[in-house]
């Protein structure tokens, strides 16, 4: 299997985590996170995401009920996918992000106490669990 680079984001109204990984690895790095209004972010920082790390594919996570359900914040979230596949022309995939945002604060925390759990950071390590479970999800 040839690796692919995989942009990753953790969508909300208010904040987008952004992450990067690596398909050969399996694992992904936090980037940062995108400030948004009301979900919609600056599309010009995403374009220059795109441009930097010339991903091959972009997930985006899909938030979902505990029961698999969608709800309006999936909705919200395919949108967001659909979007950046027509503005910038990426391919799109979508990973189910259920508990990432508790898994994201046990990992933070474990590196860093109470003072690594800034929301960017919350946000951003999300994006990372969200592109190591698309990762999971392939094998």
């Amino acid at each position: 299997m040839s690796s692919i680079t995989v942009l990753g984001f953790d969508y909300g109204t208010k904040s987008i985590g952004v992450a990067i990984g690596q398909s050969l690895t399996g694992s992904a790095n936090p980037l940062l996170s995108i400030k948004a209004v009301d979900g919609i972010p600056k599309w010009e920082e995403i374009g220059m995401l795109i441009e930097e790390w010339k991903p091959d594919l972009v997930v985006v996570g899909l938030p979902l009920n505990m029961d698999g359900s969608e709800q309006e914040m999936t909705q919200r979230a395919k949108k967001f996918a659909n979007r950046i596949n027509g503005r910038f022309g990426v391919k799109i995939a979508t990973q189910d992000e259920r508990l990432t945002t508790a898994d994201a604060k046990a990992r933070l925390f474990e590196m860093g106490g109470y003072k690594a759990l800034t929301k960017g950071q919350v946000d951003a390590m999300s994006a990372v669990l969200i592109i190591e479970s698309y990762f999971e999800s392939l094998y």
